[in-house]
């Protein structure tokens, strides 16, 4: 639902509202017995449309509240990113930088010598057996 649109069916409920209750205060007058009131076809889409409005209303709270908690845990993962990352330069700051020793060089053997000629791949059987035809009659 958009969340723009709160304002609006804030006012549409207002307004079935209201005409709800002038519906249910014309048929009293008229001396209607409260379930035929009920059972009016005017009541009932009356009703119907203010169910629709609430739930609309539920659904754009449940958004909003998505969206907030959206931005919040965003807000939280920035700060953790921060606080991660000044961390190591305040350690790094305070210890001293170690010197590396450098490591002996190997020293290299011999290689060998490569095969001549490329290397032969495995033939594989080749199916030149046919199986038999089905004969006909």
């Amino acid at each position: 639902m958009n969340l723009k649109a709160k304002v609006y069916v804030e006012n549409q409920k207002k307004r079935i509202q209201e005409k709800l209750s002038a519906r249910l205060a014309l048929l009293k007058e008229k001396g209607l017995k409260e379930d035929v009131i009920q059972r009016d076809a005017g009541v009932r889409q009356l009703k119907a449309q203010v169910r629709k409005m609430v739930y609309r209303l539920a659904s754009i709270a449940a958004q909003e509240k998505l969206n907030q908690e959206r931005a919040q845990a965003k807000i939280d993962k920035l700060a953790a990113e921060k606080a991660a990352k000044e961390a190591p330069k305040e350690e790094a700051a305070k210890k001293e930088p170690e010197k590396k020793e450098k490591k002996a060089k190997k020293e290299k053997g011999e290689k060998q010598p490569k095969p001549e000629g490329k290397k032969e791949k495995k033939e594989k059987p080749e199916k030149s057996e046919k199986k038999p035809e089905k004969a006909e009659g």
